[in-house]
C-alpha cells in the first residue's frame, strides 16, 4: 500500500509539474501575439521584457546547475542531509529556457527596425530597471570572486563559501527581477486608468501555473517528510507567491478598477475629461494642456 501511495504521489507531482509548466509557458504568448495583431507595443511597459530576459537567463542557469552539476548537487546534499535531491525538476528547466526565448522575442518587438511596430518615444527602459539589470550582473560577479577568495579549495567545500552560493545568488536575481518587473506595468495601468494593450490572458495562465507550482512544491516536501525542500529551493517558493500577488493586482485592475477601459479608449476624446486616454499614435497618455 505504501509503495502504491508513493508511486501515486510521484506521478501526481510530475503531472502537476508539467501542467503548471504548460500554463506558465503558454502565458508568454498572448502579449507578443497581441502586439503583432495591433502592430504596436502600446500599453506594455518596456521595463517588463527588459528584465525578464535577465531574470529567466539566471533561472535557467539555476535549474541547469541543480539538475546536472555534480558539484552543486553534492553541496546541496551536504547542506540538506534530510533531502535526497533538490526539488528542482526538468520541467522547471524546460520552462526557463522557453521563457528566455519568448521574453527575448517580446523585447525585440520594441525595436521598429525589426518588426516595424509603433513604439512610443517614451517606451524606454527606466533608470531603476537599468540599475537593477547591471547591478545584478555586478553582484553575481562579485559573489564569484568572494567564493574564489574565501573558500579554501576554490568553492568546493560546502561548509564555507561554495559554488552553490553563486547559484543561489542567481536565484535571488530572478526573485528580485520578479518583484520589480511587475511594478512599472502596474503603474502604467494606473496612470492610464486602463489595461488596454496589457493582455489579461497571460495573467490568468500565470495565476493557474503559480497555484499548481505551489501545490507540487508542498507535495514533494511532504512526501520527503522534510520541509527543507522549500527552504532549500527558496526561489521556487517565493517566486510563486510574489507572482500570485501581482496576478491578483492585475486582475483587480482589469476586471474591477478599469473594466470599462476598452469602451473609453475607443471613444473620441471628451474635451472635459480629466483622465488621459490611450493615444492612437503611441499609446502613452499625454499631459493635459490648459
Amino acid at each position: 500500500m505504501t509503495s502504491q501511495l508513493e508511486i501515486f504521489i510521484k506521478a501526481l507531482s510530475r503531472l502537476l509539474g508539467w501542467i503548471y509548466t504548460l500554463c506558465w509557458s503558454a502565458s508568454f504568448y498572448p502579449q507578443p501575439i497581441s502586439n503583432f495583431q495591433r502592430r504596436s507595443t502600446a500599453g506594455l511597459a518596456i521595463d517588463f521584457p527588459t528584465v525578464n530576459v535577465l531574470g529567466f537567463a539566471c533561472y535557467a542557469a539555476y535549474n541547469i546547475s541543480f539538475l546536472y552539476s555534480p558539484v552543486v548537487r553534492r553541496q546541496y546534499a551536504a547542506r540538506h542531509p534530510l533531502s535526497e535531491d533538490p526539488t528542482v525538476r526538468f520541467n522547471d528547466l524546460a520552462f526557463a529556457v522557453h521563457a528566455v526565448i519568448l521574453s527575448t522575442l517580446t523585447y525585440s518587438q520594441f525595436w521598429p527596425k525589426i518588426w516595424g511596430f509603433k513604439v512610443s518615444r517614451f517606451q524606454k527602459a527606466s533608470k531603476p530597471i537599468l540599475g537593477l539589470f547591471w547591478g545584478s550582473i555586478t553582484a553575481v560577479t562579485i559573489l564569484i570572486f568572494v567564493v574564489l577568495g574565501k573558500s579554501p579549495d576554490g568553492g568546493y567545500d560546502p561548509s564555507t563559501w561554495a559554488w552553490i552560493d553563486v547559484i543561489y545568488g542567481l536565484s535571488y536575481v530572478k526573485l528580485a527581477v520578479t518583484i520589480v518587473k511587475y511594478v512599472p506595468q502596474a503603474w502604467v495601468n494606473y496612470k492610464r486608468k486602463s489595461t488596454e494593450g496589457w493582455h489579461i490572458g497571460q495573467i490568468l495562465l500565470d495565476l493557474a501555473g503559480g497555484v499548481l507550482s505551489l501545490v507540487q512544491l508542498f507535495l514533494d516536501s511532504s512526501f520527503q517528510a522534510d520541509w527543507s525542500g522549500i527552504t532549500g529551493n527558496p526561489v521556487k517558493f517565493l517566486l510563486s507567491n510574489v507572482s500570485l500577488l501581482f496576478d491578483i493586482l492585475f486582475m483587480v485592475q482589469h476586471y474591477i478598477l478599469y473594466r470599462d477601459a476598452d469602451r473609453h479608449v475607443r471613444k473620441p476624446r471628451d474635451p472635459d475629461a480629466t483622465t488621459p486616454l490611450l493615444s492612437e499614435t503611441d499609446g502613452v497618455p499625454r499631459a493635459e494642456t490648459p
